[in-house]
């Protein structure tokens, strides 16, 4: 029990280290960036027809309220106040709205996006590419192998733009842009769903083509790692049916790798498929970051970065408490 406790404390002594050096790169990166949030504010509002009068005094009451007159080191404090406390700060491009509003109702849209896209993926890659390594599997199967090298070498946005052009523009198929209808009001119902699930599809489609490719040949690779083992001959000396073979002791024991990229994929999955978003003009995260960064909205990126960082840093932290319990030769002793 004492070395149990003792990993899991030096696990948990990493995750606090790199969510600390993570976030404070993610403080000091877009304090950077050249420009001042304010006037970009302040430029986007002129541009809608805004009045521009007195503008210095306005200008120093929004630093005031959002806490860039103060000094860097205050500011950084705050941050990790914010951080610890929940509260993002303000949106600068959209005064007065919270930060937390503005990822809230971008979050379900990446979630169901890219979290769906994501296990589909890694579901029919997985299971492709154990096959195209198995001596019984269908020789058709192995045909595959180009394709999916070929996909995984495809940016998503390629893969996004190509889909656009063939299904939205040529055959107009699918709507080429928006996460659902301007003119329909969303709500708890099937209708809302089904016209969701319809402008999905296209950049679904672009995430999963192209990470099935990468989850087929990652798994190829580790299925023809454990075909010589000493425990796949053993089994099959035994008698036992080729599919029990393959499912429990080749599977089972090539998946783990898998598993940990898996858990690091998810945990990526809330910064959103930023191009992908772009180009669809989705309503996720990806793509209230693209307009965060070209606003300078440092606090909507501050927010958006900080939650990738601990969902990721939480994902990689409960993967290795779990990887013991998946693989019984894995066992963490003093």
């Amino acid at each position: 029990m004492a070395d149990i406790l003792g990993y899991v404390a030096r696990r948990f002594v990493n995750l606090v280290i790199v969510i600390w050096i993570a976030g404070t790169l993610n403080f000091a990166i877009p304090r950077l960036m050249p420009g001042d949030p304010v006037d970009q504010a302040f430029q986007s509002l002129a541009a809608q027809g805004a009045a521009q009068q007195d503008v210095a005094r306005v200008k120093a009451t929004w630093e005031k309220t959002l806490g860039l007159d103060a000094p860097i080191y205050v500011q950084y404090a705050n941050y990790w106040t914010g951080i610890a406390t929940l509260n993002l700060g303000v949106s600068v491009a959209k005064f007065p709205t919270p930060v937390t509003t503005l990822i809230a109702s971008a979050v379900p849209w990446t979630l169901g996006l890219l979290g769906m896209s994501t296990i589909i993926a890694f579901t029919i890659g997985t299971l492709l590419g154990a096959l195209l390594a198995w001596p019984r599997s269908p020789r058709i199967l192995r045909v595959l192998a180009p394709a999916f090298m070929l996909l995984s070498a495809m940016p998503y946005y390629l893969l996004a733009i190509l889909l656009i052009a063939t299904f939205a523009i040529t055959y107009r198929i699918f709507p080429p842009a928006g996460g659902s209808s301007p003119t329909l009001i969303l709500g708890l119902d099937l209708r809302s769903a089904g016209d969701i699930a319809y402008h999905s599809l296209l950049p679904s489609l672009s995430i999963v083509l192209g990470a099935i490719g990468f989850w087929a040949l990652g798994m190829r690779a580790l299925m023809i790692n454990v075909l010589g083992d000493d425990y796949i001959t053993f089994a099959e000396s035994k008698g036992l049916s080729p599919r029990r073979v393959f499912l429990r002791y080749g599977l089972r024991n090539a998946l783990l790798p898998q598993v940990t990229a898996l858990a690091i994929a998810l945990g990526t999955v809330v910064s959103g498929a930023v191009l992908v978003e772009a180009i669809f003009a989705y309503p996720g995260l990806g793509g209230l970051l693209v307009k965060s960064i070209t606003g300078k909205d440092i606090f909507v990126i501050n927010g958006i970065v900080t939650i990738l960082i601990l969902t990721l840093g939480i994902a990689v932290f409960t993967i290795d408490l779990l990887l013991p319990i998946l693989d019984p030769r894995i066992r963490h002793r003093r």
